[in-house]
C-alpha cells in the first residue's frame, strides 16, 4: 500500500499544481468575478426563456419562442434525462469558469503523455505548453466555451486509444468510452470531427506499424474494442446526438429546398454550407509563422502600439488631441493577414516550436509520423481557400466536412500534436537511445533552422513582405496614405521586436540543451528551465489578450442586459406576440430582445433553415405582410438616439381563419409568393401538402368566426375556436414536424406547413379546443438509450476492476 501511495503522490501533487496554476492565471475568480465573454452574453439572452421555464416548473421545455420566432433548444444547453456522463463532466469542472477549462486542458494532456510512457515531469511540462497555447486561451476570452470544452477532452480520448493499442485492453477500453463520452458532452461536433481526422491518421500509423511487425490480429482486436467503446460513448450521449441529427436536417446547415437566393440568383445546391461561408476564415499561408513569432502579421485586428509609435504620431498630425491619439493608438489596425477578424495570433510558442523541430531529428517511428502527419494535415486544411484544390476536395468528397465553417480552427490539431512531439524530443534527449553525437547533431540542425529563420526575417523582412492588409484601402480613404505608411512602420516594428524575442528564446532553449549534453545541467534542472521558458513565452503573450481586465462583477455577467424604455413598455403587455429590435443596441446585442421578449431575431448559427431564408427574403427587407403573419406586434425603433416601441396594429394575431389557399409547385414559388400575399385572407402552400391532406382551396369565413389563444407556454399553446363552417386556421407559430403535435378536443390530428414557415390545420365547424404540445419522441427514445448505455458502462467498469484486482493477486 505504501508503495502505491508513493507512486501516486507525484501525480496528486501535479494535479494540485494544475489547480493552483489555473486559479492563479484567472485569479479574479477567487474574488467572485466572472469573465466577460461576448458569446456567452448572447447565449444567456437566447436561453433565458427556457431557464425561466425550468426554474418555474422544474421541467425542460425543449422549445423556445424567444428567438427567431421559435426553435428547439437542443443547441441552447437543453438538459436531458439520464445524462449521467454530463454529471461526471460537471464534477470534473469543479473550478470556477474559465479556470475549469484550463484545468481540463492540463489534466487531459498530462494523461495523454503518461499513456505514451513519458516521465511525469515532462508530462506536466507538456500540459503547461498545451494549456497556455494562445488560441486555447483566446477562445476562453471570447466565450467559445463549447469549443474549449471539446478541445480539452481530445487528449484524453487519444490516451484511451493509445492505451488500447499498447495492449492495455481493459484500461484503454474504459478510458476511451468515458473520454469520448465526455468529448461528445461538449456538443461541439466540429472539434470532435477534427479529432476523428487525427484518430484516422493515428490509426493509419498503427496499421502500417502492425503490418511491418506482423501483429495485425492485435491491431484489429484493438480496433474492435475501440469501436465498441465508441458506440458506448455515443449511447451515453444518445439524446443529444439524436436530437442534433434530427434538427440539423432542418437547420441552416441542412439541405435547402430552395434553388434561388434572396437576390434572385441561382443557389448552389449542396447538402452542407455554402463554400464561401465555409472558407470565410481561411488561414493565410504566411500566417503560418504566427505559430512561431506572435506578431509576425501584426497580432490581432487591433493592437495597442502605445504613445511611442508611428501610428500615434500620425493621429497627432491629423489633428487629434494627445488623449484622442493615444486612445486610437491603443486600437491600431496592425493585423495584415487574409482573415476578416482575428482576435489574436494562434501562437504555439517559440520554445515549443523549437522542441518540435528537435523532435523531427530525435524521435523515430510511428509516433513521429502520426504527429507530423496530423500537424501537416491540419495546417494545410486551415489554409482553406488559400489552398483551394485540397479544401475543395475535402468539401466535395469527404463526408460531413461541408457541415463546418471557419476552417482555420482545424489548427487545434497541430496545437495538440506539436507539444507532444516537443516533449518526446526532451524524453529522447534524457534517455540513452541516441548517442551524444547524434543528439548534438540534432541540436545543431534544429537550432540552425529555427534561429536561422528568425534571422532571415530580421534581415530581409522589407524585401520579403509588403505589410499591407485587406482593409488598408479603407484607412487610406479615411486618413490618407501618410497615415497608412505610419501603420506599416509599426507593423514592421512589431514583427522585428517579436522576431528578436523568438530568437532569444530559441537560443536560450538551445543553450540549455547544450549545457545538459555537456553535463553542466541536470535533467531536473533542464525541466525547470524549460518550464520557466515556456511559461514566460506563452503567458506573456496570452496576458496581452486575456487578462484581469476581461473580468467583471458576477452580477453583470449573469444579468448582462438592462431593459431600456422600449423594453419596459413592451413588458407591460402580457400577451403572446413577437418583437423585432431594429435599434442600434439591438444590432450590437442581437440576443437582448430574446432575453426579454419573443424575438423575431436572435444570435445563433443553428437557427432553422427556413427561418433564415424567410429573414433573408422578406424580414430584412421589411415586408410588412410577413411581419404581420409572424404576429410582430412591436418593433423597437430608434430616432435621433431615442429608442421607442412602435406598435404594429396590423399584426395578424396568434391565429386566424383564411378564405383561400394558394397552391404552388415548389419551395421557390412558396417563398416568393409571400412578397405580395395578403396573409390575413390567404395562405400559400406546396402542392404536395395539398395532395397529402386533400385540402380545399377556398373556405367560407364569416364575421362570427374566431380563434383565440387562451394559454401559452414555450412548449404548449391552447386555443378556443368557434366557426359556423369548416375552416382553415393559420397559427403565427413556426412549423417543426419533429415534436409539435396538434390536438382538437384532446384528439391527435395532423397539422401542416403554410406560408413557408407557419403551422396550419383544418378545423371542423362548431366550438373546439385546439392544443399544440411539443413532445419530441427523440428525447424519450434517446433517454432510454442513454440509461441503458450508462448501466452497461457501469457493469463493464466493475468487471474491469474485478479482473484487474484478480490479476494483481495472481
Amino acid at each position: 500500500m505504501s508503495f502505491s501511495i508513493k507512486r501516486l503522490l507525484p501525480h496528486v501533487l501535479i494535479l494540485i499544481g494544475f489547480v493552483v496554476v489555473s486559479l492563479v492565471y484567472f485569479s479574479p475568480v477567487l474574488e467572485g468575478e466572472k469573465i466577460n465573454q461576448s458569446d456567452i452574453m448572447h447565449y444567456i439572452g437566447m436561453a433565458q426563456q427556457q431557464k425561466e421555464f425550468a426554474e418555474a416548473t422544474g421541467e425542460e421545455t425543449y422549445w423556445t419562442n424567444s428567438a427567431f420566432g421559435g426553435m428547439p433548444t437542443y443547441q441552447l444547453g437543453a438538459k436531458y434525462p439520464h445524462n449521467y456522463i454530463k454529471k461526471l463532466d460537471l464534477t470534473l469542472r469543479f473550478l470556477p469558469r474559465p479556470a475549469d477549462y484550463l484545468f481540463l486542458y492540463f489534466i487531459g494532456f498530462y494523461i495523454l503523455l503518461l499513456s505514451l510512457k513519458v516521465d511525469f515531469k515532462l508530462a506536466a511540462l507538456g500540459a503547461i505548453a498545451f494549456g497556455f497555447s494562445t488560441y486555447l486561451i483566446i477562445i476562453l476570452g471570447v466565450g467559445h466555451n463549447s469549443k474549449a470544452h471539446a478541445i480539452a477532452y481530445m487528449p484524453l480520448v487519444l490516451a484511451g486509444i493509445i492505451l488500447t493499442f499498447r495492449k492495455k485492453y481493459i484500461l484503454g477500453f474504459i478510458v476511451t468510452a468515458i473520454a469520448l463520452g465526455l468529448e461528445l458532452v461538449a456538443n461541439h461536433f466540429q472539434m470532435t470531427y477534427y479529432l476523428l481526422l487525427l484518430v484516422l491518421v493515428l490509426g493509419l500509423a498503427y496499421l502500417i506499424d502492425a503490418y511491418r511487425k506482423k501483429i495485425l490480429p492485435h491491431f484489429f482486436k484493438s480496433v474492435g474494442l475501440l469501436s465498441i467503446a465508441a458506440l458506448l460513448a455515443v449511447g451515453l450521449n444518445a439524446t443529444g446526438i439524436m436530437a442534433t441529427q434530427e434538427y440539423v436536417r432542418e437547420s441552416a446547415r441542412g439541405q435547402s429546398d430552395l434553388t434561388i437566393n434572396a437576390d434572385g440568383s441561382p443557389k448552389e445546391v449542396t447538402t452542407g454550407l455554402d463554400k464561401d461561408y465555409i472558407t470565410e476564415y481561411s488561414y493565410g499561408i504566411l500566417e503560418t509563422f504566427n505559430l512561431y513569432i506572435p506578431k509576425f502579421m501584426g497580432g490581432g485586428n487591433y493592437e495597442d502600439v502605445g504613445k511611442d509609435s508611428e501610428t500615434y504620431e500620425a493621429y497627432i498630425k491629423l489633428g487629434a488631441s494627445p488623449i484622442e491619439a493615444l486612445d486610437a493608438a491603443r486600437n491600431a489596425p496592425m493585423y495584415w493577414g487574409d482573415q476578416p477578424i482575428v482576435e489574436a495570433p494562434a501562437y504555439i510558442g517559440a520554445v515549443v516550436i523549437f522542441l518540435f523541430v528537435l523532435g523531427l531529428f530525435l524521435v523515430k517511428g510511428r509516433l513521429k509520423w502520426w504527429l507530423v502527419g496530423g500537424t501537416v494535415l491540419s495546417l494545410l486544411l486551415s489554409y482553406g481557400k488559400n489552398l483551394g484544390f485540397l479544401t475543395d476536395f475535402f468539401i466535395d468528397y469527404i463526408p460531413f466536412y461541408n457541415k463546418f465553417r471557419a476552417v482555420s480552427s482545424i489548427q487545434v490539431i497541430l496545437e495538440l500534436c506539436i507539444p507532444v512531439l516537443g516533449m518526446f524530443a526532451l524524453s529522447r534527449l534524457f534517455n540513452d537511445f541516441e548517442k551524444e553525437e547524434e543528439k548534438l547533431k540534432a541540436l545543431l540542425f534544429s537550432a540552425g533552422i529555427t534561429a536561422g529563420l528568425a534571422i532571415l526575417f530580421l534581415l530581409f523582412k522589407s524585401a520579403l513582405f509588403d505589410f499591407e492588409g485587406i482593409r488598408d484601402d479603407q484607412y487610406i480613404s479615411a486618413y490618407g496614405q501618410a497615415f497608412m505608411d505610419a501603420v506599416i512602420e509599426d507593423r514592421k516594428s512589431l514583427m522585428t521586436s517579436d522576431t528578436i524575442r523568438t530568437l532569444i528564446l530559441v537560443l536560450l532553449s538551445a543553450g540549455t540543451i547544450y549545457l545538459f549534453l555537456k553535463k553542466k545541467l541536470s535533467e531536473n534542472l533542464v525541466v525547470v528551465v524549460f518550464a520557466v521558458l515556456i511559461l514566460f513565452d506563452l503567458v506573456t503573450v496570452d496576458k496581452q489578450y486575456v487578462n484581469n481586465d476581461n473580468f467583471i462583477s458576477a452580477v453583470k455577467v449573469d444579468k448582462p442586459y438592462q431593459p431600456n424604455q422600449a423594453d419596459k413598455e413592451i413588458l407591460k403587455d402580457k400577451g403572446h406576440f413577437r418583437v423585432m429590435d431594429m435599434s442600434s443596441e439591438g444590432q450590437r446585442k442581437p440576443a437582448k430582445a430574446a432575453y426579454y421578449h419573443n424575438s423575431l431575431l436572435g444570435y445563433s448559427a443553428a437557427k432553422l433553415g427556413r427561418t433564415e431564408e424567410l429573414l433573408e427574403f422578406h424580414v430584412y427587407k421589411n415586408n410588412m405582410n410577413v411581419l404581420n403573419m409572424l404576429n410582430t406586434k412591436y418593433i423597437i425603433a430608434e430616432d435621433q438616439g431615442q429608442i421607442f416601441p412602435y406598435t404594429n396594429t396590423d399584426a395578424n394575431g396568434n391565429a386566424w381563419f383564411v378564405s383561400k389557399l394558394k397552391v404552388v409547385a415548389d419551395a421557390n414559388q412558396e417563398i416568393l409568393a409571400l412578397d405580395s400575399l395578403d396573409t390575413k385572407t390567404t395562405a400559400v402552400l406546396n402542392q404536395t401538402v395539398q395532395t397529402e391532406y386533400k385540402l380545399k382551396t377556398t373556405y367560407q369565413v364569416d364575421s362570427t368566426a374566431s380563434i383565440q389563444l387562451k394559454e401559452f407556454k414555450p412548449n404548449y399553446l391552447k386555443y378556443e375556436s368557434n366557426n359556423g363552417n369548416t375552416g382553415l386556421a393559420v397559427f403565427s407559430e413556426i412549423y417543426y414536424a419533429h415534436g409539435w403535435k396538434a390536438y382538437i378536443d384532446g384528439k391527435l390530428v395532423p397539422h401542416f406547413r403554410v406560408n413557408y414557415v407557419l403551422r396550419a390545420l383544418e378545423l371542423p365547424k362548431g366550438k373546439h379546443t385546439v392544443e399544440f404540445k411539443f413532445e419530441p419522441q427523440v428525447v424519450e427514445t434517446g433517454s432510454k438509450v442513454a440509461l441503458a448505455s450508462s448501466i452497461i458502462l457501469g457493469l463493464l467498469l466493475l468487471a474491469g476492476l474485478f479482473l484487474e484486482v484478480k490479476k494483481q493477486k495472481a
